[in-house]
C-alpha cells in the first residue's frame, strides 16, 4: 500500500507543481500582455504626439503660404499702379506741349509754324512711347496675313492674282509692347 500511497502522493505533488507552473505561466502571460498593452499605449501616445506635431506644422505652413499669396498679390497690384504712374509721368510734358499748341492754334496766323509745332509734339510723343517699349508693327499691302499679328476686318476680291490671301489694305496700325502684341493691325484681305 505504501507504493500506492507513494504513487498517489507523487501524482498529487506533480499536480500541485503543474498547477503552480500553470499559475506562474498565467501570471507571466498577464505580465507580458500588460507590458504589450503599455508598449502599445506608449506607441499610440508617441504616434499621437507625432501626428499633432505634423498637424501643427501643416497648419503653420498653410498660413505661411496664404500670407505669401496675399503679399505677392498686393505687390503685383502695386507694381501695376507704379508702372502706369511711370508712363503718365513721362507723358505729362507731351500733354503740356499739346496744351501750348492748342493755345497757339487759336491765335496763330502762320499755319506752317503751327504744323511744325504739332510735328514736334508728335515726335516727342513717339519717342516717349518707344522708350516705354511701344512699337508700331510694320504692316503693308502685299504682306502675308498672320492671325497672330493681324485682325481681318473684311475680305474683298483681290485686285491681282498675287494678292489672293494676302493683305490688300491696312486700316489701323498694330502695336507691340515689349514684343507682345497689344493691338492687332486691322487689315483687309484679298480673296
Amino acid at each position: 500500500m505504501s507504493d500506492k500511497h507513494t504513487k498517489k502522493e507523487q501524482e498529487h505533488e506533480e499536480l500541485q507543481e503543474n498547477t503552480a507552473n500553470a499559475a506562474t505561466e498565467e501570471e507571466l502571460n498577464q505580465v507580458d500582455e500588460t507590458a504589450e498593452e503599455a508598449n502599445a499605449e506608449t506607441q499610440q501616445d508617441s504616434t499621437a504626439a507625432e501626428l499633432a506635431e505634423m498637424k501643427d506644422k501643416f497648419i503653420r505652413l498653410m498660413a505661411e503660404f496664404e500670407n505669401f499669396r496675399r503679399r505677392t498679390a498686393k505687390e503685383r497690384l502695386d507694381l501695376i499702379k507704379t508702372a502706369a504712374e511711370d508712363v503718365m509721368t513721362d507723358l505729362l510734358p507731351v500733354l503740356d506741349d499739346m496744351d501750348r499748341a492748342s493755345q497757339s492754334v487759336e491765335s496763330a496766323k502762320d499755319v506752317e509754324a503751327v504744323a511744325q509745332g504739332l510735328e514736334l509734339v508728335f515726335h516727342k510723343l513717339k519717342s516717349v512711347t518707344i522708350q516705354k517699349g511701344l512699337k508700331p508693327m510694320e504692316t503693308k499691302a502685299g504682306d502675308e496675313f498672320d492671325s497672330d499679328l493681324h485682325e481681318a476686318v473684311t475680305q474683298i476680291p483681290a485686285p491681282s492674282e498675287e494678292l489672293k490671301g494676302k493683305i490688300v489694305d491696312v486700316i489701323e496700325k498694330g502695336y507691340t509692347l515689349n514684343e507682345k502684341v497689344i493691338r492687332f493691325a486691322k487689315v483687309v484681305i484679298g480673296a
